[in-house]
C-alpha cells in the first residue's frame, strides 16, 4: 500500500454562521429543503462514503436547531463549538480531530449551505489530489461578463480568462491547514490561507450546480438541483 493510500480524509463542516442575508428566523444551513434541513443534506454527502474517516460540523454555542437533524445523521459526526470568523470555527473543528489524525492526513473543509455537491465531483477531487504535497479545491470557470463598481457606476470590464468560482471541499493536509490559518486568519476560505502561506494550491474543476446557498432564491435552485437526481444521486 502506499503511503498516499494510508492517508485518512476527514470533513470539517463549519456551521456556526447566522446566515443574515436570508432574512429568516433560521440560519440558512437549518431552511428545509423537500422538508430536510439544508445541513442534513450536506453531511450525507460525507456520511457513510468509504474514503471518509470521519465528520466534524461545528456549530455556534448553544445551536437551538442542532435537534433537528436526523438523530442517525448526529450520532455519526463530531461538534465543535464553532468562533467569530469562518477560520476560527475551522481551527476549532481542526482541533477536534486532535489524537484521531495525523498532519499528513487530507481535510476537506465543505460549507454547511452547500448541499448538492455531487459524488463524482468528490471522488475526483480525492483522486486528483491523492499524491499532491499540498492540496487543492474544487471550482468552475467565470462564464459570466464581469464588472467592476464604483459608486453605483461601472468603472470597468474586468476581462474574465483565467478567472474561477472558487468552490468547496477545499482539501488540504491537516498539518498545513492549521498552520496557514494560524498565520492568516483574516482570510475568506481556506485556500486563501495556504496561498498566503506561500504554497501552490491546485484546481480540480466541478460543476455549477455545486451551489452555495445564501439568497432565498438559491433554495428554489438547489431543490430543482436535488429534484433532478444529479445532487442526488451524491447521497
Amino acid at each position: 500500500m502506499s503511503s498516499a493510500a494510508k492517508r485518512r480524509h476527514w470533513v470539517v463542516i463549519p456551521a456556526a454562521g447566522s446566515g443574515t442575508r436570508m432574512g429568516g428566523e433560521r440560519p440558512k444551513q437549518y431552511l428545509e429543503l423537500d422538508g430536510v434541513p439544508v445541513l442534513e443534506h450536506t453531511l450525507r454527502r460525507f456520511v457513510g462514503h468509504p474514503s471518509i474517516s470521519g465528520v466534524v460540523v461545528v456549530l455556534a454555542a448553544a445551536d437551538p436547531h442542532w435537534g433537528g437533524i436526523d438523530p442517525d445523521v448526529r450520532a455519526v459526526v463530531t461538534v465543535a463549538d464553532g468562533g467569530d470568523e469562518r477560520a476560527d470555527s475551522v481551527r476549532s473543528g481542526l482541533a477536534a480531530l486532535t489524537g484521531r489524525a495525523d498532519d499528513s492526513d487530507w481535510v476537506l473543509v465543505h460549507d454547511a449551505a452547500r448541499p448538492c455537491l455531487r459524488r463524482g465531483d468528490l471522488d475526483r477531487l480525492l483522486a486528483e489530489l491523492a499524491d499532491d504535497p499540498v492540496g487543492g479545491l474544487l471550482a468552475v470557470p467565470v462564464r459570466d461578463t464581469l464588472k467592476r463598481i464604483a459608486g453605483g457606476h461601472v468603472s470597468e470590464t474586468v476581462p474574465r480568462d483565467d478567472l474561477w468560482h472558487a468552490q468547496t471541499p477545499q482539501m488540504f493536509r491537516l498539518g498545513l491547514l492549521r498552520t496557514a490559518l494560524a498565520a492568516h486568519p483574516e482570510v475568506t476560505d481556506e485556500a486563501m490561507a495556504v496561498e498566503r502561506a506561500g504554497h501552490v494550491v491546485r484546481v480540480v474543476e466541478g460543476h455549477a450546480d455545486n451551489l452555495k446557498i445564501t439568497r432565498p432564491e438559491d433554495l428554489d435552485l438547489a431543490t430543482w438541483h436535488l429534484a433532478r437526481g444529479e445532487a442526488a444521486r451524491c447521497a
